[in-house]
């Protein structure tokens, strides 16, 4: 998915060039729970997504367990989960059938193993492991390489590393076009976010493939909403600046901008400004 600026950072930006112009000094191996298959009652619905996103957010986790955040084994971390996929067709092209499988069993056995990790609380280490099989499964086993993306994201989610899951969300789902884990993971890590649009396209997908996702029900009833009212929030925060920046400009003149009336069109939503000459 591409990034795109957000309104905050369009506010910020239009401010900004205000201001110079005006002013001249200044599918895993953890297990799920199953869905119920349909529900006519709302709040069903939002109980239902409540409890899949805590066990999605938890699964097997041990709760007295503290992610090691040593800052020397982050950075071993980083380093070893990068996936250099160029080098990995070079090495495949050279191996027949039997080797490709043999390399395959053996990144199996790290996800496997890196399972265990994530049930026992021990996301750096499993994080470790999955890319480990990422760095040996051959490219053509592109299910499995999607697994091992999608739970090294279960890994990052639980070290906060949000922005990472996301990434490795996208791989999974790249690797997948119908991995509806890897879908509604990547969307509720976008609602964590505040990243709302995108996490609605994701749920808006979820239903295409599975119409009765409760978690993409629900979602998909409350996310408009939440978007209206955070891009209302939005307009008069940006209405509040430019109120700002017009009175610096018009101080000079002796005016203000209680000299102009602003007033909403209720059928375009824009405003329309008429001067007012104060007595």
């Amino acid at each position: 998915m591409s990034s795109t600026v957000s309104n905050e950072e369009i506010i910020d930006n239009l401010t900004k060039d205000l201001k110079r112009t005006y002013v001249k000094d200044n599918d895993t191996n953890i297990n799920i729970i199953e869905l119920p298959s349909s529900s006519s009652n709302k709040d069903e619905l939002n109980n239902n997504m409540t409890e899949t996103r805590d066990y999605l957010c938890s699964e097997v986790e041990d709760e007295n367990t503290v992610p090691d955040t040593n800052q020397e084994n982050k950075q071993n971390v980083d380093d070893i989960e990068i996936i250099d996929e160029n080098s990995l067709q070079d090495r495949d092209a050279s191996l027949n059938d039997k080797e490709k499988e043999n390399f395959m069993k053996e990144a199996l056995k790290y996800k496997s193993d890196g399972n265990d990790l994530f049930k026992k609380g021990n996301y750096f280490e499993s994080v470790i492991l999955y890319s480990k099989g990422l760095q040996i499964c051959p490219l053509t086993y592109s299910n499995d390489r999607s697994i091992l993306y999608a739970n090294r994201a279960a890994s990052k989610h639980k070290l906060d590393r949000k922005e990472s899951a996301i990434e490795d969300c996208t791989k999974a789902i790249n690797l997948n076009s119908n991995y509806l884990r890897a879908y509604l993971r990547r969307a509720m890590l976008y609602e964590e976010m505040d990243k709302l649009d995108e996490a609605l396209e994701d749920y808006k997908k979820i239903l295409e493939l599975d119409p009765k996702n409760n978690d993409a029900l629900s979602a998909s009833m409350k996310l408009p909403h939440k978007i209206n009212e955070r891009n209302e929030k939005l307009k008069v925060e940006m209405l509040d600046k430019l109120k700002d920046l017009g009175n610096m400009v018009l101080k000079p003149f002796g005016y203000s901008t209680n000299n102009f009336k602003m007033t909403k069109d209720p059928n375009s939503g824009g405003y329309s400004i008429n001067f007012v000459q104060n007595t």
